[in-house]
């Protein structure tokens, strides 16, 4: 999802209308440090959390491009009907994904860098096509901020000669 301020959804999930009102997002908000070598691919995001009327929280979080890359990792997990864990560095709040037998899926969201909570939603019934919709976003998210930077030895960065693979 892409809406008019140029924030990017790079996870959204949602139970149906008339059911929970559960959603977990991840919003991507910009890059960390546009033009600085040493910045300008990492993404500033935040979690999004939203449980009915009773709660309404976001985390902020700053996404490196291998995040992008454990997410689809992680992505192939869930889709198979495995745990998958994402963010489960300790520098930012981690994402626990528990697939449920109903067809469901439970998601935790622990800021164990801050405040040290944790908040559990289970979204009860996912269309079909959930894992796919995510992988849409992924792609929507790297098309808008491809990596333009490479290390080109441990601390030493140069811009890409291409910048836009």
């Amino acid at each position: 999802m892409h809406s008019a301020d140029g924030v990017i959804d790079l996870i959204h999930l949602a139970d149906r209308p008339g059911t929970s009102g559960h959603g977990v997002s991840v919003r991507v908000l910009g890059r960390s440090r546009p033009g600085i070598l040493t910045g300008h691919d990492l993404l500033d995001c935040e979690i999004v959390i939203l449980a009915g009327e009773s709660l309404d929280a976001s985390f902020p979080v700053t996404l490196f491009p291998e995040d992008l890359e454990d997410w689809e990792e992680d992505l192939a997990e869930l889709e198979a009907q495995r745990f998958a864990t994402w963010l489960n560095s300790g520098r930012t709040p981690s994402m626990r994904f528990k697939p449920e037998e109903s067809g469901g899926l439970s998601v935790s969201v622990h800021d164990g860098p801050s405040t040290g909570i944790t908040v559990t939603l289970p979204f009860s019934v996912l269309p079909p096509a959930w894992a796919a919709e995510q992988r849409d976003l992924l792609t929507r998210v790297r098309e808008a901020y491809p990596r333009e930077v490479v290390e080109t030895s441990p601390g030493a960065y140069e811009w890409r000669r291409d910048r836009r693979s």
